[in-house]
């Protein structure tokens, strides 16, 4: 089973669909296929970049395509709903049970509230996930009624993650239009999820820094 396989699996993509749906009626920001693309890919980078197997790079792929479709289910908890519907989705596809046993503890994992960098493919997860702030992301057209989700998303005009060559430090650059967004608004909103960052760089062996603008703030 590959990564394709998933992406083009027609129940997949409906549950992604399903989940992003049921964001927006609640006013988050979009969680469709452009955010699961963009974790996906970020994941790979990572994986890749430190130097892990090919098939390892696969699983976080396969994990960042299916990490929030908990929120099918719920808002609350969807890392665990998540979790849970990806065993079902990945045993019913016919992948072997240790790859399975690799992929859903990282979904299960990729949250603020209650996620820990468990594993390679989790620590990946996370950072490729709470790193995508984009100003696509925002819903909401209508910039006078922006609340702070929106402001802070709708502020970052470009993102960068990025390891050195040493791979000892992995850096999240941020370029912040700060006529809807303040430094202060993103860490209002995002401290727990960077500080899980921090974690999951830590995992591999690495300093995680984050810039707004050219300035350190991490």
């Amino acid at each position: 089973m590959t990564f394709d396989d998933l992406r083009k699996n027609e129940t997949v993509a409906a549950y992604i669909s399903a989940a992003d749906a049921n964001l927006g009626a609640l006013g988050y920001t979009e969680h469709s296929f452009a955010h699961v693309g963009m974790t996906a890919d970020r994941a790979k980078y990572i994986l890749q970049t430190l130097g892990y197997d090919e098939r390892t790079v696969e699983l976080a792929q396969m994990a960042a395509w299916l990490h929030d479709i908990g929120n099918m289910v719920n808002r609350t908890d969807h890392s665990m709903n998540g979790a849970v519907m990806a065993f079902k989705i990945l045993t019913d596809m016919g992948m072997p049970a240790e790859e399975i046993a690799k992929i859903v503890p990282a979904i299960g994992n990729h949250d603020e509230g209650t996620g820990t960098p468990v594993s390679p493919i989790a620590a990946a997860l996370i950072l490729a996930d709470k790193s995508d702030v984009r100003r696509n992301r925002v819903r909401n057209q209508d910039e006078s009624s922006f609340d702070i989700h929106d402001r802070v998303n709708y502020s970052v005009v470009k993102s960068e993650l990025k390891i050195n060559e040493a791979h000892t430090l992995i850096k999240l650059k941020l370029t912040v239009d700060t006529r809807y967004g303040t430094v202060m608004d993103y860490f209002e909103i995002f401290m727990e999820r960077m500080i899980l960052c921090r974690k999951a760089a830590a995992f591999f062996g690495m300093q995680f820094k984050l810039m707004i603008n050219e300035q350190s703030l991490m």
